[in-house]
């Protein structure tokens, strides 16, 4: 009987959740060109239902700035310039390089896909928050989905079950937390932040299979060594 080669079966799927990525991108964003309107709709609603409106009080102001920094470029740089130093005393290269072409670039990706798209923010009656930047899709969103997939890929070789579960759920958490305040924030629609999360996973794990940094690859840790156990 012919058995699964693990590091294929590994490489396969991260391909489907790089093409699911893709296809969920695109087509919010042929929604966004097209005018969809069941999309736009919807992204209107959740938008107006979210909002924390223009007369917050500086507290609410302040928490949602702070709350949103996971998914700023500046945030992705400090986190990982630890990392990146351990990674460099084991001589890790390629590991330290797909740490930083998937931090760094998905930046520019989400910029160029903002020109292509050319959607403008949510508007409010009192001006909301008035940014002259475009909103589809949410860089604070890729930027927070690229950081989390990264940091699960990075480390799920070396976690054992229980903590790969936590490690996932808080991930998940942190990244729904991030994308609510661009909402709460007043600055994107659903569909924005949907399509940064898509975009952000996508890419991570296409850098991921290019730099050969998926668990059992060249560019991955290796597995945390057990203790050896004492025979009774």
């Amino acid at each position: 009987m012919l058995q699964r080669d693990p590091r294929r079966t590994t490489v396969a799927r991260a391909l489907a959740a790089v093409g699911a990525g893709i296809v969920v991108l695109l087509a919010l964003g042929v929604g966004v060109l097209a005018g969809w309107a069941p999309q736009v709709r919807l992204d209107d609603a959740v938008s107006r239902a979210l909002y924390a409106g223009d007369d917050r009080s500086v507290a609410i102001d302040v928490l949602l700035e702070v709350l949103t920094t996971p998914g700023v470029v500046w945030f992705r740089v400090v986190v990982s310039l630890p990392v990146l130093f351990w990674l460099g005393t084991r001589r890790a290269w390629r590991t330290a390089g797909w740490v930083v072409a998937a931090n760094v670039l998905v930046g520019p990706v989400t910029a160029l896909l903002k020109e292509a798209f050319g959607r403008v923010r949510p508007a409010f009656e009192n001006g909301g928050a008035g940014y002259d930047t475009l909103s589809f899709p949410s860089g604070h969103s890729s930027g927070i989905a690229t950081l989390v997939t990264v940091a699960l890929v990075l480390a799920w070789p070396r976690l054992t079950v229980r903590h790969r579960r936590l490690a996932v759920a808080g991930g998940l958490a942190l990244v729904v937390l991030v994308g609510l305040t661009r909402m709460w924030l007043g600055v994107h629609f659903l569909s924005d932040v949907v399509g940064g999360w898509a975009l952000g996973v996508a890419w991570t794990l296409l850098v991921a299979v290019v730099f050969d940094a998926l668990p059992g690859g060249r560019g991955a840790l290796p597995p945390r060594e057990e203790p050896n156990r004492r025979t009774p």
